[in-house]
């Protein structure tokens, strides 16, 4: 499979400061002409890759009853379990099963005045008969969360802002979420996910080798994404593209389900800002600020709500997951 997207090299940041500057000058080209990269370089242990695949297959291969012991029904804030076909995209079925772990946290009382976004907050849906899973994902968002900072702090300096102007949205009770989802195989090309923008800042991808079906948008057409051995796709955001008045972009992409007797272990880890966080705007240079989009509309023509980061994370999960909503958010519908 020939690969379509750009590759930057991590590793590059710790290799003298041209070598740091070039990479972020080529993370600044590539986030504002394409918004997907692959990224190689960046330490993680492939032993820990390894441990989070094989955990995951381990999940999905548990009887039926004990994942539906922790379908996200049972909570409200959208974690655990989700079935084949229990999540809408575009308004569309998604044919993959998942589980969402975000932070373990305590649930925020609802009160009068308390912003709805706080329902979002709360623990994870475990499950006991795997104990490795909640090992091996902690340590995986803890990971990806270093990665993550560095290169937000990357794109801080190539915008000719400060390095830590998007720290203090991360510094106390960020929004992180680990989606390690599952694409069995179809008879016929199906939607896996369908076609969306990422609605938060900054995604990192990992795939199992050799297993293709995503795709993204380029110049109005769609792209072939294959995996690359060892590397993540990452792609910012629509918290990022607010943050730069549309001069990075928030690409639309879309997955497509394996074939039939195959499937397709993928797992998104989603780093996100503090629910209450309203994302810095960034004062670009004239050379910058010329070449900046404004805000994309996403493909149902919802736009980008530009107020905490927790309004669009709610909005969302609403709309992807009615059966949840209806179960404990009907007051919002």
């Amino acid at each position: 499979m020939a690969l379509s997207l750009p590759i930057l090299d991590f590793s590059q940041l710790d290799a003298g400061e041209a070598e740091a500057t070039a990479f972020r000058a080529e993370l600044l080209r590539v986030t504002h002409e394409v918004g997907f990269f692959y990224l190689t370089g960046h330490g993680v242990d492939p032993q820990l890759r390894k441990e989070l695949l094989a955990v995951s297959r381990e999940f999905f291969d548990l009887p039926a009853e004990q994942k539906l012991k922790l379908e996200n029904i049972h909570s409200p804030q959208f974690r655990g379990y989700t079935r084949v076909g229990g999540e809408l995209t575009a308004n569309a079925v998604d044919w993959r099963e998942q589980i969402d772990i975000g932070v373990d946290r305590e649930p925020v009382p609802r009160a009068a005045g308390t912003p709805d976004y706080w329902r979002l907050e709360g623990p994870n849906l475990w499950p006991e008969s795997l104990p490795e899973l909640k090992t091996v994902a902690l340590r995986w968002n803890e990971e990806l969360s270093r990665i993550a900072l560095r290169l937000l702090r990357a794109w801080a300096l190539a915008l000719g802002s400060p390095e830590n102007v998007f720290d203090a949205a991360f510094a106390e009770n960020p929004f992180l979420l680990t989606k390690i989802v599952r694409y069995p195989g179809q008879p016929e090309r199906a939607q896996g996910v369908g076609e969306h923008r990422d609605g938060g800042v900054l995604t990192l991808l990992l795939v199992e080798p050799n297993k293709d079906g995503l795709q993204v948008e380029h110049d109005g057409e769609w792209i072939d994404a294959p995996p690359l051995d060892g590397a993540f796709v990452v792609n910012i955001g629509e918290m990022l593209e607010l943050a730069t008045d549309g001069y990075l972009k928030a690409t639309l992409h879309r997955v497509f389900s394996p074939k039939d007797g195959s499937d397709r272990i993928s797992v998104p880890f989603f780093f996100n800002p503090a629910l209450d966080t309203v994302m810095p705007r960034l004062q670009l240079d004239e050379s910058l600020s010329r070449e900046a989009r404004g805000l994309s509309a996403d493909p149902t023509n919802s736009p980008i709500l530009e107020t905490a980061y927790g309004d669009n994370a709610l909005r969302y999960r609403l709309r992807a997951h009615p059966n949840v909503a209806a179960a404990h958010h009907a007051d919002l519908l």
